[in-house]
């Protein structure tokens, strides 16, 4: 029988074991010891990676954090147990919005890139009600202030959770390192096409300013209404002999921005007028009328007006019926000046066009439309009264007003062209679960155009371009100028392009910088690449990429994976990672996902400090992959029951210790049932957590560990105590230490702090490091697997819980002395076992007979 006691550590136990202090006392041990540091001296086959989600540092991680950070951390402690050098860097998402938000209400500034820098600049004391206008390198030395303060508190917070990670392996997505890798991929893309600028319609967010990607959108319902208005119809020469087409919009603001009117090809009452032209209301300009089969012959009067830009299918019928550009949106959400009668807004009526516009120039897209409605029904234009409807509006998921589409110039990086490749490489990718490939496989199957990279905000990457101006001072777009990779990182608002002089910068026949800054998810998308060293350090890239997993929540499986997929194509024409495990998000009470845009996310500390890490943890890994749990501070029940769980450990792991001579073979049936189960126990959690189940392997280990406190050990304790035979307790002692250890192990990823406490108290090391539990370890312990031993184990208990039935009808105490017990036939084949089984429930006489259920006879109590 292999010896699981060290003789030179001597067995140490707490008077009083307590969670209390846990986390500070191992924490402290396991970065001075470096016990999760990664060993880069392994092979790429011995190495399992991960490419660790960065969390957005800006305020602080709520409780939809620890939940999914503590899935990725149970495999990563498997997987270390299993032998393998686990790389478990953290990364820091510091640029982006969020991040531009915190400062400005933080310190009370805003950035003005007009504004040249000012080294002496301090941020005021208190924020003031009036914003302090700054130079954008100095907001850039706020927000890199902030989120190194912001990099602490995540730090602690992780830390105290016991996320096992190398945490002389961080990275931001704003850090050097980052930039480098972020604008190298970016020149490489451009250099092969597969990176591009155009002056195109955009999504735009009206209050950001700044343009926004496809996977960024969101639909929310809004109120609205329906607006019949004819149309005059005109005759080949443009006059208007009489007739109407009416249409039904929700955005009348937009009729001066109308370049044609369209209906489906086949529909009988618009076929007639296919070809022919209206003159739009109010602005008397003629459009044509066009045929195309994504109008909807359903939809309001069957006809559509086209308009640059109400929405997406504008922009598909625009750029499919070669239509011409007329924009009123501008970037401010305003409708911008139009002067009628000029090159492009020609109108039959240019003063009355005039005249109209007048008033709605300098609104907002809403008050508008509440004044050409009215217009609208001064002319006689607007047929009946608006029909108030609801319907679905996209939003910038972090804006507040709808999103308006601008003609503008941005980046893209081309992906419709790489759909089919991006498919296939969804199906080569391993999920967990597997039914969170069709969500992948759907969005790529609903991309409507290329990915839009560019950002019109400041704290982010810049793009590592010049533009030549020409000498009359306009800007020079075809011919952009391009530093050198190895001058990388740059920053060309500051930085120079090879062969000019500052004194150039902004001058006709000199140049100009991008003013763009790339949006998050393009340096978010290569976290391979920036943690895995891939231009800083190739032996560690070879030893780590492509890695092992990427965890993640369902939500983001558009954004972040879909477009790290994208990058790896594009750069590597490899998967970025082998598997890809996806968590859920947390609910509140109400069961509305939990945000801190929508004001309803918990921080997690007085959860972890209340319940303990483990519980949390607890809580967090009882959650099968994807599942979405409800959570209320207020009755955090599963956390609960997590600290109970490892309060039970501490308890019965100083019990096991207590007395643990003599040892010897493990001849007894119960004890030899009891490690047969357990091997097969361990066999089945190798293999589930293999397949990224953690929480049913959880939810199996603990309920073993619960029936060999609840049965096991009360059946054997007398055995133990040598009530019978030298060689009976040598037996118990040596199978509860078998036990012991195999179970703290199959805890230890899930539970660090308690196991590592009572690993500590009889085993050298960190049970961390300790090599995970075989099958073939414990069926070893007693000479090989033992299924008779398992029969006679399964009926003692069976018996057991029909011995305790019977006391519990009889309201009798669990100490209850039974004269004579009479139990089912059916489980006489505990009879191997019978000695423990009647010490255990204090039985003086047993026998098995043919009856339904126990026949017990309760010894008299001894007189008071």
């Amino acid at each position: 029988m292999p010896d699981v006691i060290d003789k030179t550590h001597p067995i140490a136990l707490p008077e009083k074991p307590a969670l209390e202090g846990l986390e500070a006392k191992w924490n402290a041990r396991w970065e001075a010891e470096g016990t999760y540091r990664f060993d880069r001296t392994h092979a790429r086959d011995t190495v399992y990676s991960i490419d660790t989600p960065p969390p957005t540092v800006s305020g602080s991680l709520h409780i939809g954090h620890v939940f999914s950070f503590t899935h990725t951390d149970v495999i990563a402690r498997f997987q270390r147990m299993r032998g393998k050098a686990v790389f478990y860097p953290m990364g820091w998402d510091d640029n982006g919005l969020p991040t531009e938000r915190r400062v400005q209400n933080y310190y009370g500034v805003r950035c003005d890139p007009s504004l040249p820098y000012d080294p002496a600049f301090r941020p005021p004391a208190e924020p003031g009600k009036q914003a302090i206008a700054v130079s954008r390198p100095n907001f850039i030395e706020l927000c890199n202030r902030l989120t190194a303060e912001d990099e602490k508190t995540f730090e602690h917070v992780w830390r105290h959770l016991g996320l096992s990670v190398d945490w002389s392996m961080t990275y931001a997505t704003i850090d050097r390192r980052a930039q480098r890798v972020s604008q190298a991929s970016f020149l490489r893309m451009l250099k092969r096409d597969a990176a591009y600028q155009l002056e195109a319609p955009t999504l735009w967010d009206v209050d950001f300013r700044t343009a926004v990607a496809q996977a960024e959108l969101e639909d929310r319902e809004q109120p609205g209404a329906y607006h019949r208005i004819r149309f005059g119809h005109s005759d080949s020469s443009g006059a208007s002999p009489g007739g109407f087409i009416e249409i039904e919009t929700t955005r009348p603001e937009l009729i001066p921005a109308c370049v044609a009117l369209v209906a489906h090809p086949d529909d009988e009452r618009y076929k007639p007028f296919f070809g022919s032209q209206v003159r739009t209301p109010l602005f008397a300009v003629s459009v044509p009328v066009r045929a195309h089969a994504l109008a909807d012959p359903t939809k309001g009067s069957g006809i559509a007006m086209i308009c640059t830009f109400g929405d997406i299918t504008d922009v598909t019928w625009w750029r499919e019926l070669s239509l011409p550009v007329r924009a009123v949106i501008m970037p401010n959400g305003t409708l911008g000046p139009v002067t009628w009668g000029a090159a492009g807004w020609e109108s039959h009526e240019p003063a009355r066009a005039q005249q109209s516009y007048d008033q709605l120039a300098g609104l907002s897209a809403s008050k508008a439309r509440t004044r050409i409605v009215e217009l609208l029904r001064e002319s006689a234009d607007l047929i009946g009264e608006p029909r108030p409807i609801t319907h679905q509006v996209k939003f910038f998921e972090k804006g507040d007003r709808p999103l308006e589409i601008i003609t503008s110039r941005q980046w893209f990086i081309r992906t419709m062209s790489h759909r089919e490749d991006l498919i296939a490489r969804g199906r080569e990718l391993r999920w967990h679960p597997e039914y969170m490939r069709h969500r992948y496989e759907n969005w790529v199957n609903g991309l409507v155009g290329d990915w839009c990279i560019s950002r019109q905000r400041f704290f982010g990457v810049p793009f590592p371009v010049w533009y030549p101006l020409r000498p009359d001072g306009s800007v020079d777009y075809a011919h952009p100028l391009v530093p050198d990779e190895s001058r990388l990182p740059i920053d060309p608002s500051t930085d120079l392009p090879e062969g000019y002089l500052d004194a150039q910068r902004g001058k006709p026949g000199g140049f100009v910088a991008d003013p763009d800054v790339m949006d998050t998810w393009a340096t978010s998308s290569v976290t391979p690449q920036i943690a895995g060293g891939w231009l800083d350090d190739p032996d560690l890239f070879a030893r780590v990429f492509p890695m092992d997993l990427r965890p993640q929540g369902h939500d983001i499986i558009r954004t972040w994976l879909f477009t790290t997929v994208l990058r790896s194509q594009l750069e590597h024409a490899a998967l970025p990672w082998a598997n890809a495990s996806i968590s859920g998000f947390v609910l509140d009470p109400d069961r509305k996902k939990m945000s801190k845009s929508k004001g309803n996310a918990i921080t997690p500390m007085a959860m972890l400090e209340q319940c303990g890490s483990d519980g949390v943890r607890y809580w967090a890994a009882s959650v099968r992959p994807g599942g979405d749990p409800a959570f209320d501070p207020k009755d955090p029940g599963q956390m609960k029951v997590g600290r109970r769980l490892a309060m039970k450990i501490l308890n019965a792991a100083r019990f096991a210790l207590l007395q643990s001579e003599p040892r010897g073979p493990i001849t007894e049936p119960l004890d030899r049932g009891m490690l047969t189960s357990l091997s097969l126990l361990v066999e089945e959690c190798t293999e589930q957590l293999e397949a990224y189940d953690y929480a049913r392997v959880l939810e199996r280990s603990e309920r073993f560990f619960w029936s060999f406190c609840d049965d096991y050990l009360e059946l054997v304790k007398a055995r133990r105590y040598g009530d019978f035979t030298p060689e009976g307790a040598a037996s118990a002692n040596s199978a509860m230490l078998v036990a012991l250890s195999t179970m703290l192990r199959l805890f230890a990823p899930y539970l660090p702090f308690v196991t590592e406490e009572v690993w500590s108290w009889w085993q050298p090391g960190s049970v961390h490091r300790a090599p995970w539990p075989t099958s073939e370890e414990v069926v070893a312990s007693i000479g090989g697997a033992d299924a008779v031993a398992v029969d006679v184990s399964m009926h003692c208990q069976l018996a057991l819980t029909e011995v305790r039935r019977v006391k519990a009808l009889h309201k009798k105490s669990a100490k209850s002395v039974i004269d004579e017990a009479v139990l089912p036939s059916a489980l006489e084949a505990l009879g191997p076992a019978a000695r423990d089984f009647q010490a255990a429930m204090h039985i003086r006489s047993l026998s098995f007979a043919d009856i339904a259920e126990a026949s017990l006879t309760f010894a008299e109590a001894p007189p008071a």
